[in-house]
């Protein structure tokens, strides 16, 4: 059997290369360079622009926090939007006891956390005694097309200045990453450009060689899976924002309730019927913290008994700003994209109906 596979690679490699002759013996005549399509040039030429600004962002892991047989190193992607600053992604650092990016050029330097933003997974990154070799321009992602080109750079798998092309499939809601981040990213761009592990924090870009997106994650049906992955990022939008909220306040300013809670659908039928309610949409309030938005709102949480067995139900949140609500996720989303100063109208299921309070949302302390 490995001789068989071994002979399929020699005839592929052959078959490859009288494909590369006689395409460079037409080449000769027919095209100036062997880019052929408007396509090819177009990616080439934002690599060429932008790919001297990738990092591969290195995260040393305390061994309390490791798997056995599980690698020190947590590697994923980040790049420099100015001289001295990177971003990444937040749970790639998340649990780092020491980060070192390694250059365009190969260069090996130490970074430290200059700023994290959980909510939509996002980590900056500092540098001294280094100028960045590039830096990238932020686009926009407003106004981005489904079927628009995508141009990614990372490291999947440890693979450095790696470099592949997609379309923007979907901007869709999905679930967060993990219970604790990503929770505030009110929908994620769907890419189905190459996008595994070790890309997360790196550049996406449009063919306009400006940054639209950052890789996040993949949606798969393994967690190595590489046939049939579908690209996760958060958009550039979103992530501008929050830099502007962390370079200047220090935390990001996106609303937040304060509160805990659970989803609808989690409670038991018989709990749910004696509350008088007929659906599993919805987040039950748990607990409401003194001084939070949710207290000020008027939000009531459960009462449950010392062994935590649920004694009284709290509010279950219907609706945010007349939008119906599916589970606590949507909750978190849609206060998130409020920001201080503006109105919040919260309708709950409270006693057997419907009661409806508002709140003004306000800056987040750090």
């Amino acid at each position: 059997m490995k001789l068989r596979g071994i002979a399929r690679i020699s005839l592929a490699i052959a078959a490859l290369g009288a494909v590369s002759l006689t395409g460079f013996w037409l080449g000769r005549f027919q095209a100036a360079s062997p880019l052929v399509t408007s396509d090819e040039i177009n990616t080439v030429e934002v690599t060429n622009k932008n790919l001297k600004a990738l990092v591969r962002v290195i995260a040393r892991i305390p061994k309390a926090q490791l798997q056995p047989g599980e690698s020190p190193d947590e590697i994923g992607s980040g790049f420099f939007y100015k001289s001295n600053r990177i971003i990444t992604n937040y749970h790639v650092v998340q649990y780092a006891e020491s980060i070192q990016v390694e250059l365009a050029d190969g260069r090996i330097v130490t970074a430290k956390l200059d700023g994290i933003d959980p909510g939509i997974d996002i980590a900056i990154l500092a540098v001294s005694g280094v100028q960045a070799p590039a830096t990238m321009r932020f686009g926009t992602s407003d106004k981005l097309i489904i079927g628009q080109k995508l141009i990614i750079f990372g490291s999947p798998f440890g693979v450095k200045s790696f470099v592949s092309t997609g379309e923007l499939a979907a901007v869709e809601r999905t679930a967060p990453p993990a219970d604790d981040i990503g929770q505030e990213v009110p929908a994620m761009m769907m890419t189905t450009a190459f996008l595994q592990r070790g890309n997360s924090g790196g550049p996406i870009l449009n063919s306009r060689g400006v940054v639209v997106g950052v890789a996040d994650a993949m949606m798969a049906s393994n967690t190595f899976a590489a046939d049939g992955s579908i690209g996760l990022a958060i958009p550039i939008d979103l992530v501008k924002e929050s830099i502007q909220d962390l370079e200047q306040i220090g935390i990001s300013q996106r609303g937040s309730l304060g509160i805990t809670m659970s989803n609808l659908g989690d409670l038991e039928p018989i709990i749910r019927k004696q509350a008088g309610i007929t659906t599993t949409d919805g987040a039950v309030v748990e607990e409401v913290p003194a001084g939070s938005l949710g207290q000020r709102a008027g939000l009531r949480g459960a009462i449950r008994d010392n062994n935590r067995a649920l004694v009284s139900l709290g509010d279950v949140i219907v609706a945010i700003d007349s939008q119906r609500v599916k589970d606590q996720y949507d909750v978190v989303r849609l206060v998130a994209a409020k920001r201080p100063g503006q109105k919040l109208t919260i309708k709950v299921w409270r006693n057997k109906k419907e009661v409806t309070l508002t709140a003004t949302v306000v800056k987040r302390q750090r």
